[in-house]
């Protein structure tokens, strides 16, 4: 009995040095500057009614239909720092050409704080260019210790108010703003995003109590994201309902004076046309 507990103790112990990943992306031209290697983690605590990951959500592996391989395929495999590393070092050249490096990304990153920490410490032990998609919805003091290994961040900031942003997430906002404030008050580089969803926060008056938020935390530019159905079919896949299957998408022109609000605000604003 004594050695089946130990043997137990030393496989969680094991565990602890492993993070899940469910995609790793090569040659990533659009998560930060220059060519990235992105390692997406899985597992996130926010359940984004819109999100177009939706296998990224659960914290441990599960099965998804892949109509390429008509069969289905398990998304999340447990990996070790030192085996992420050796995938991310293939391309240090490529990194060094094109000013480049790695990107966190989720899920949420900091879901898994403890595997996420250790890695990004390898990472700049490589002297690698580190950059990271976070919802910020982490305890203070682990965010803390996680944005000095970061170089640059992007970081969702999906609703002002604390009960829209919990019908819409099952989440707070609370902790998100606070962790917000404190990335710029540190001066990182902190590059915000606004997914806007109809129904959600596509009003004007969304776009002026955004663009007060801003003025009181610092931030001084932001990224509009339109609502797209990208992940639509994933949803089928893994045999859930998508609550927004319906609803139309946004174009870039659709945000015209919703990037005026901000811009009055003295927030300089951008829209990615997808």
């Amino acid at each position: 009995m004594a050695k089946t507990v130990q043997t137990l103790h030393l496989d969680q112990k094991k565990a602890l040095h492993k993070g899940l990943i469910f995609n790793i992306q090569k040659f990533s031209l659009n998560d930060g500057p220059g060519i990235r290697t992105v390692i997406f983690f899985k597992g996130c605590p926010l359940r984004c009614k819109w999100c177009s990951n939706p296998e990224s959500q659960a914290r441990h592996p599960e099965s998804m239909y892949d109509e390429s391989k008509q069969q289905n395929i398990t998304v999340g495999k447990y990996w070790t720092v030192d085996d992420l590393m050796k995938i991310i070092l293939q391309d240090k050249a490529f990194y060094a050409e094109s000013h480049g490096g790695v990107t966190l990304s989720g899920g949420e990153v900091l879901f898994q704080a403890p595997f996420a920490i250790e890695l990004s410490k390898a990472i700049k032990a490589a002297h690698l260019h580190l950059a990271c998609e976070t919802t910020g919805d982490a305890r203070p003091q682990i965010f803390k210790e996680f944005m000095q290994y970061i170089d640059f961040m992007y970081y969702d900031c999906k609703q002002w108010d604390p009960t829209k942003h919990r019908a819409g997430t099952g989440g707070t906002n609370k902790v998100i703003l606070n962790n917000l404030a404190t990335a710029v008050a540190a001066g990182i580089n902190v590059h915000v995003r606004i997914p806007v969803i109809p129904g959600f926060n596509y009003t004007l008056k969304d776009a002026a109590q955004f663009g007060r938020l801003f003025n009181k935390i610092g931030v001084n530019a932001v990224e509009l994201l339109p609502f797209h159905q990208f992940g639509l079919k994933k949803y089928a896949d893994l045999h859930r309902q998508y609550a927004l299957k319906k609803q139309p998408q946004l174009q870039a022109s659709d945000l015209t004076d919703y990037k005026t609000v901000l811009e009055d605000a003295g927030i300089q604003t951008t829209i990615n046309s997808w």
